[in-house]
């Protein structure tokens, strides 16, 4: 089954205008159970467990399967009711009975986003992202060489980090640098910003880790159409890993 990646929808004679629709469900999970607890500890089981839900849509092998069903997520945990909030997005109906039925610490709350954003909009919003900046390979590298991701570490970095992705009125999806902009503005200067602990993976996976941050605020749309892409398709790295989805509310 071929499925294409979504797009936005923007009504035809609706300038300035774009509609965003989505599948999104909260599960409310024992993080002491554990098949949960073993999704905190190792990022690639949380990963497995997220499209877990979204089994037979696509042929096994099919390339790059979270982004054809527009799968995102992002979670938080509060240890003193011992509770894993997981809020898992896709453009496709998902099925979580593969989750044991005693892990579930609430039955799943699955909700239908359709919402129409103008140029002027000013939603709440939450994201949870992997700060990383990317440094060059060094001279005479094999033209074939990547860089190296560096994360940001320090709130004041990561603020620079979502700045350089906020788009004011009038300016192109596309910054200069080639950076992807959000279609979206905001005073900097009253966004929250916290760091948030590492996720990693064990072995066979030794090498994942994943840097991460809280941003939360009020955004101001600019290009509605930009915006509602940047809400189906996140934003930033570590996207199969809880990171990059815009909550807004």
């Amino acid at each position: 089954m071929n499925i294409p990646t979504s797009t936005p929808n923007v009504p035809s004679g609706a300038a300035g205008a774009a509609r965003f629709v989505a599948a999104q469900t909260l599960l409310t999970l024992d993080s002491r159970h554990p098949f949960i607890s073993k999704m905190l500890i190792d990022a690639q089981d949380m990963h497995r467990t997220v499209m877990s839900g979204f089994l037979g849509w696509l042929d096994d092998g099919s390339p790059d399967p979270r982004a054809q069903m527009g799968v995102l997520s992002t979670w938080t945990v509060d240890l003193r009711q011992a509770r894993l909030n997981l809020v898992v997005q896709s453009s496709l109906p998902a099925d979580w009975s593969s989750i044991p039925r005693t892990a579930l610490a609430e039955k799943p709350e699955p909700l239908t986003v359709d919402r129409t954003f103008r140029v002027g909009d000013q939603v709440a919003f939450r994201t949870v992202i992997n700060p990383v900046r990317s440094i060059p390979a060094p001279p005479g590298s094999s033209p074939k060489a990547r860089g190296t991701r560096v994360p940001h570490t320090h709130p004041e970095h990561v603020k620079n980090w979502f700045a350089s992705r906020l788009q004011a009125l009038g300016e192109p999806a596309v910054a200069p640098n080639g950076v992807t902009r959000i279609g979206a503005e905001t005073d900097t200067d009253r966004i929250a910003v916290r760091m948030l602990p590492t996720v990693s993976s064990p072995a066979p996976h030794k090498g994942l880790r994943i840097n991460r941050a809280e941003i939360k605020g009020t955004l101001t749309v600019t290009d509605p159409r930009t915006f509602v892409t940047a809400l189906t398709q996140g934003i930033g790295h570590a996207r199969a890993y809880s990171c990059g989805l815009i909550l807004v509310r």
